[in-house]
């Protein structure tokens, strides 16, 4: 259940009215639901209940500490793709060796930092990487555990920029050479190779899909386990990517997921297999709402132009991916009191507007052409399902300062982030640090003038 609903022509957000909240918190304001975000985790955790999951969130959905603090309270480990994340994992109260930390560029100082807070597996995405895990923790004289992410070559039908498991993505190595890839490394004495990591993408409304990656990475690890005479493969994370509601039935519910999951690995996971699950958006993503306020409203030819205070800094999802969020007025008559969330929207009164921002940026836009109930200056505009990929994508193009988080909790509100200030986004640049002066020059030119012959020689 999403904690965001329409009554008597007013939104509420759990048992406080929308407008309250942006007249103390200010817009633009991300608003997140507490009981949503623990209603979707333990919806999630009872669905795949069978397995005995380690559910490791992902921090990039949206990492806002409270956030995470919460779901860590639910028993969620956490999963990272920066050391940054780890950082936030870490003051969120989660213990390291309940998290996985994933991604392509890990740098040396990250891997460093992982093994020193005690990760609990490496999802190691090349062989590349994996040497350099294992020569670090050499140095170390630490040992760690590695899943390594393959791609089961299953396309799940999402945006192109969120496809993950197709062989010409970035992301892992393909079955074939998955298996001589645990036969050269299988046995590395610092960095133990003992999972499978999948990941085909993001949001993944098609069940079939992991049905599909899953079957096919239990071929590969009887395949391996059959050549090495043993079982090598403790550990399999599912990884992340079930979708999120942007619009009504668009998206499938936890159990949707489970059902056809859980039968495939119950008996693997009785027999000591550890399952991870790495979902992000199906539970943050109807947690959080983005309040704006109307600025302008400006007719140009044929055109409305909604401008709003925030805009693609404050949510990246619509130019980025050209992602749809259900858009409505925050207060509204009662005939156009919303029974659904849909593209189309059968009441009466509406108007065809573009919903955009203060980006001096064409593509700067929420929506395209989207009906509306009539809007005017000072109006209170929630952008749905923003609590994934809304805040952690915010930037700070045309230096607009980062917005304002909030959390809901029955009739209490507070405040989990302020909004930045103008000393915020020149803090970084106002004391310049000079780092060389007088640097070596190129060879033949000034740096050898003055010199003798034998201080220049080889």
């Amino acid at each position: 259940m999403d904690h965001f609903r329409y009554h008597e022509g007013e939104l509420w957000c759990d048992e406080l009215r929308a407008s309250e909240v942006a007249e103390r918190a200010g817009t633009p304001c991300y608003v997140y639901s507490r009981a949503t975000l623990v209603d979707h985790y333990d919806r999630l955790a009872a669905a795949f209940a069978d397995l005995s999951p380690l559910i490791c969130y992902s921090i990039k959905s949206c990492g806002n500490l409270a956030v995470c603090r919460t779901l860590a309270e639910r028993g969620a480990g956490m999963d990272l793709v920066s050391g940054g994340e780890l950082h936030r994992a870490r003051l969120a109260g989660v213990d390291p060796a309940r998290c996985v930390y994933a991604g392509v560029g890990k740098t040396d100082r990250e891997i460093r930092e992982a093994l020193d807070a005690g990760i609990g597996w490496f999802n190691v995405e090349s062989e590349a990487e994996f040497e350099n895990i294992s020569a670090i923790a050499s140095v170390h004289g630490a040992r760690c555990r590695a899943a390594l992410r393959v791609n089961p070559d299953v396309d799940p039908r999402t945006h192109r920029y969120t496809t993950t498991g197709k062989k010409e993505t970035k992301f892992g190595v393909d079955l074939e050479r998955a298996e001589a890839f645990f036969d050269r490394y299988g046995d590395d004495p610092a960095c133990r190779l003992c999972g499978i990591h999948l990941h085909i993408g993001s949001p993944v409304y098609r069940v079939e899909a992991y049905v599909e990656s899953v079957t096919r990475a239990l071929g590969l690890v009887d395949r391996i386990e059959r050549v090495r005479g043993r079982r090598v493969v403790e550990m399999l994370d599912l990884g992340g990517g079930f979708g999120a509601d942007y619009e009504t039935e668009q998206s499938p519910v936890a159990s949707d997921y489970a059902d056809r999951i859980v039968p495939l690995l119950a008996d693997r996971a009785r027999d000591g297999l550890q399952v991870v699950l790495e979902p992000g958006r199906t539970i943050s993503a109807n947690a959080g709402i983005l309040l704006v306020r109307v600025l302008y409203v400006k007719r140009s030819g044929d055109k409305t132009f909604v401008i709003c205070d925030g805009g693609m800094n404050t949510l990246m999802r619509p130019c980025h991916y050209d992602a749809f969020h259900f858009i409505w007025p925050a207060a509204v008559s009662g005939e156009h009191e919303p029974t659904r969330r849909a593209r189309e929207m059968d009441l009466p009164g509406l108007v065809p507007v573009d919903v955009v921002g203060p980006i001096c940026e064409t593509g700067d836009f929420f929506a395209i052409d989207r009906a509306l109930p009539p809007v005017k200056r000072g109006d209170l505009l929630a952008v749905f399902a923003t609590g994934a990929y809304g805040m952690s994508m915010a930037n700070h193009y045309n230096s607009q300062p980062l917005p304002t988080e909030v959390m809901v909790d029955g009739d209490r509100l507070t405040r989990i982030r302020r909004a930045e200030t103008y000393d915020d986004l020149t803090g970084p640049e106002r004391n310049p640090e000079v780092l060389v002066e007088g640097g070596t020059k190129a060879h033949g030119h000034e740096g050898t003038k003055g010199r003798s012959e034998s201080s220049v020689s080889s």
